[in-house]
Parts: C-alpha cells; sequence; structure tokens
C-alpha cells in the first residue's frame, strides 16, 4: 500500500492536550465548562430576548409607548431589574466567550492571541460594569 504525503499543518492535527501549539493539561476541564456554558447561556437568552421583544416592542402598544417614563417604571421593579441584568451578564459572557475561541482558533502567535485576549476581557469588564451600574443606580428623577 503507498503513503500518502500530506501538508505540514495537517501532518499534526490539534488532539485534545493540544491547541494551538499550547499544551492545555489533562486535567483542564475549562473548555468542556465553556462548551456547555455557550450551550445552557443560548437557551437562556432566547428566552430572555424574546421576552424581551415581545414585551417592548409588541405588548400593549408597542414601541411609541417607550420612552424614559416606561424605562423608569420597569426599572423601578427588582424583576425586572434582575431580568434586564440577566440578558446583559449573559449575552456579554456568552458573545466573550464566543470571540475568546475565535481569537484561540484564528490568532497565530502567542503574544497577538494574549493582547487580544486582554483586550476583550478588559472591555467585557468595562460594560458588564457600566451596565450593572446603570441598571441599579438609575434615578427616575434625574431631571427634577
Amino acid at each position: 500500500m503507498a503513503t500518502i504525503d500530506r501538508p505540514n499543518h495537517l501532518a499534526a492535527p490539534r488532539t485534545p492536550s493540544r491547541v494551538g501549539g499550547r499544551k492545555t493539561g489533562g486535567r483542564n476541564n475549562f473548555e468542556l465548562y465553556a462548551w456547555l456554558f455557550m450551550r445552557f447561556s443560548g437557551l437562556a437568552l432566547v428566552v430572555l430576548v424574546l421576552g424581551h421583544l415581545f414585551i417592548m416592542n409588541i405588548l400593549d402598544g408597542g414601541v411609541h409607548r417607550i420612552n424614559f417614563g416606561f424605562v423608569a417604571g420597569r426599572w423601578a421593579s427588582p424583576f425586572w431589574q434582575l431580568w434586564d441584568l440577566s440578558m446583559l451578564w449573559l449575552a456579554q459572557l456568552h458573545g466573550g466567550n464566543g470571540l475568546r475561541t475565535v481569537i484561540n482558533d484564528y490568532s497565530r502567535k502567542d503574544s497577538t492571541r494574549f493582547w487580544l485576549t486582554t483586550l476583550l476581557y478588559v472591555s467585557m469588564v468595562l460594560i458588564i460594569g457600566l451596565g450593572t451600574y446603570v441598571i441599579f443606580t438609575f434615578d427616575p428623577n434625574i431631571g427634577s
């Protein structure tokens, strides 16, 4: 039987113990948990976002009733604060996890991977922090 020559990039395909040229270690389950998080957060986001779209855009007059007063009344309830906070956190973490995977898959140099991942994590912390701050400190009497 004849042997087939393969290009160099196919000679050593990725294995569970080797990802992107880096050893991952045998006991690290982070990628498994990240994969599971993507599935469960995606399901939760479908419920949260579709509920949000239905309430905000279809129910009781649609988008024409949305104004500062509507948001103030909505965020006066801890239920809606938690709903919007859950949407914010899950969407940011879900998207950030997906982008982290893309960075790990497509960045060739370790330094590029490091800086892109650092920029991603910093932006995620800033957006989650600012969004959480706004949701919990929203003052409906800001104009008076």
